[in-house]
């Protein structure tokens, strides 16, 4: 039984961390945040060329056939440059939700658009797992949609947008289609695209092939394992960040990094993300090597990196100082993808409700 990544592995992640330096540095998600693009297209056709969009998608559509475990690796990549990307939407849970419960036609016609980055998928499915909120909630009636979704991801310029109704069902819906409106939202993370859906009377295609919960299921464990391994990416550069600085800042005639206070910040930090790695790791591989345990070692993985993630922001910002808060440095950048991670698809105490529910410890 192996315990490491493969050689595979690690070649991908490396070269996906290459092309990302080149095309995705910190002057380039400063530029986007400050002019607000719906999409990094430079950004995403730079992944295209590595064929991140066909990651999960069967080779028989022209993707790369892998699995969630890659996904993660990614995901946790992307959160290391805060990559401005229509990851989680395109590449991870509307291919699943295809996969698992569109017909062969909505199969064939949209698998293969997605796994070659021609098309882009938006995803609203939040209430559905972090539960309802005041005013939100899509009604379904006659192939037409009506009602709201809130914190609907990478859906701004999509061309498609999986949807989840207050019924449990999921649907397809073009992005021009009538009666749909896109408003973006602002966030605390202006390197993610969230969009509020409206929907009056919409068109729309149902995926209704196979196990609808089940495939809402897989979709939740997948969105909770994604966002914790963005996290780590993101926690991980801030401690690298901190310690770096920790080594350069002089204070009182002496680097600050020789002060026993600071020595203890950095080791916490680090103490208390490694073992993320693993936790991470196999949720993510639970997804398709053992589905019994997906579930919950998702809401582990998503539950525990909110925790320690934020831990891991507020020190390395303290290790910084003041110069921690400042536009210049850009900390603050990885500092709100936390923040908004821990959010998405359900806080800390949602997800741990929830897992609590799993195992017969709580009510619904």
């Amino acid at each position: 039984m192996d315990f490491a990544l493969s050689q595979d592995q690690k070649l991908m992640q490396a070269s996906l961390a290459g092309t990302l330096d080149r095309a995705c540095p910190l002057e380039r998600v400063r530029a986007f945040a400050e002019t607000r693009e719906p999409v990094a297209r430079d950004v995403w056709g730079a992944l295209t060329e590595l064929g991140v969009p066909g990651l999960l998608i069967a080779e028989e559509h022209g993707g790369l056939g892998l699995g969630l475990l890659d996904a993660a690796l990614i995901a946790e990549t992307l959160g290391a440059h805060v990559a401005p990307t229509p990851f989680l939407g395109s590449a991870i849970l509307a291919p699943l939700a295809i996969a698992g419960a569109g017909s062969p036609a909505q199969q064939q016609a949209w698998l293969p658009r997605l796994a070659s980055g021609d098309s882009l998928a938006g995803a609203a499915i939040a209430e559905t797992i972090s539960g309802a909120r005041d005013g939100a909630g899509v009604g379904a009636r006659g192939g037409r949609l009506n009602g709201k979704a809130l914190f609907a991801l990478d859906a701004a310029e999509a061309d498609i947008v999986l949807v989840a109704d207050s019924a449990g069902g999921l649907w397809l819906v073009a992005g021009d289609a009538p009666g749909l409106t896109r408003v973006l939202l602002t966030t605390i993370d202006v390197t993610r695209s969230v969009s509020e859906l409206r929907f009056e009377a919409t068109p729309a295609e149902a995926l209704s092939s196979g196990d609808i919960a089940a495939t809402l299921r897989r979709l939740r464990d997948a969105a909770w394992t994604m966002t914790a391994a963005d996290m780590l990416g993101a926690a991980g550069v801030m401690i690298d960040k901190a310690v770096a600085y920790a080594k350069e800042r002089r204070q009182f005639g002496r680097l600050i990094g020789s002060f026993q206070a600071v020595k203890h910040l950095c080791a916490e930090m680090a103490a208390e993300l490694e073992p993320c790695r693993a936790l991470i790791w196999y949720a993510a591989y639970a997804q398709d090597a053992v589905p019994a345990e997906a579930s919950l070692t998702a809401a582990h993985a998503k539950a525990h990196l909110s925790e320690v993630s934020r831990f891991v922001a507020r020190t390395a910002t303290e290790v910084h100082g003041g110069m921690g808060i400042t536009d210049l440095l850009g900390l603050h950048y990885w500092f709100k993808r936390v923040g908004l991670d821990r959010q998405l698809f359900g806080g800390p105490e949602r997800v741990r409700h929830l897992a609590a529910v799993m195992q017969g410890l709580a009510a619904a």
